[in-house]
């Protein structure tokens, strides 16, 4: 059964994984389980980082798609001092909480950053892994991109506004600005004013004594562990992306030593809804074992 928006229907559960934090998720779908982990920019959530995919992957997929912690219906506030792991706690304890040892893991942009340490600090979790423009990818070896400047500074300055969002959405995040309806960037700014996040953004620059070594710590080619990774991974990574550096994907075919990378032409940060019909053909065919 599907809604008039095109999504299945899906159920939806808030979970507690510990320590006073809930991780909310809505899932659809049988078969064998893939987690959708959204985007970090301001408004983002689960479900609508994932409209134009979460019908198609379910029809073979138990799909499990979660609001990253600090984000959506999730508990807010973010560990600052190492901000991938913290995400990766969160969402292993969102297996533990649902009884799975194992699933897939697709990520785009934060959460392939939280897929790839997920990944790295627990391998034996992680069946297959789709990462699309993933967050932490020589970061340190380069200044950052004006579009990762715009999406650290939307809470900075004279504060966030739909105009800023406008601009790193249309501008940033995607090669054809008109491809992005006006009701999901409003949908987007609400949830970016709410009072929890603007108390405590999720996705900001590193600050303090400790900021070099926070860095460091979110830069994955720095990590040992990412050329011993026994993880089968896609990367799909827009050709035309102005938030992480396509470069990234030569980088992560270089290290990790089961990775397929695909660079799509014409195409910005945001693969998945931008090239829905390729991304769904190529996710469901790597995650079935087709290479």
């Amino acid at each position: 059964m599907t809604t008039t928006t095109g999504l299945p229907k899906m159920q939806e559960t808030t979970y507690d994984i510990g320590g006073g934090r809930k991780i909310f998720a809505a899932e659809t779908g049988e078969g064998p389980p893939v987690l959708l982990l959204h985007g970090g920019g301001p408004g983002a959530s689960g479900v609508s980082n994932y409209t134009r995919n979460i019908a198609a992957l379910a029809e073979n997929h138990r799909v499990i798609v979660p609001d990253l912690p600090g984000y959506g219906r999730s508990t807010k506030g973010i560990d600052g001092t190492d901000p991938f792991g913290f995400l990766a706690d969160g969402i292993r304890g969102l297996l533990d909480q649902l009884g799975l040892h194992k699933a897939h893991l697709v990520g785009n942009s934060y959460g392939g950053a939280c897929a790839l340490r997920l990944a790295l600090d627990t391998p034996d979790r992680v069946d297959r892994m789709v990462l699309m423009g993933p967050g932490g990818i020589g970061t340190t070896r380069a200044l950052p991109t004006p579009g990762l400047n715009s999406l650290l500074n939307y809470y900075s300055g004279d504060g966030p506004s739909r105009l800023k969002l406008e601009k790193f959405i249309r501008h940033y995040l995607v090669f054809n600005a008109a491809d992005v309806p006006d009701a999901a960037i409003d949908e987007r700014y609400r949830a970016s004013i709410d009072p929890d996040v603007i108390a405590a953004p999720p996705l900001r620059r590193p600050s303090g004594p400790n900021a070099l070594r926070t860095l460091v710590k979110m830069d994955f080619t720095r990590d040992r562990r990412l050329r011993r990774l026994p993880v089968p991974t896609l990367v799909l990574w827009g050709a035309r992306d102005k938030v992480n550096r396509p470069s990234g994907g030569h980088l992560l075919a270089e290290r990790l030593p089961d990775c397929d990378l695909y660079v799509v032409a014409n195409t910005g940060h945001w693969v998945q809804f931008e090239r829905a019909e390729l991304f769904n053909r190529l996710c469901a065919d790597f995650l079935a074992g087709h290479r």
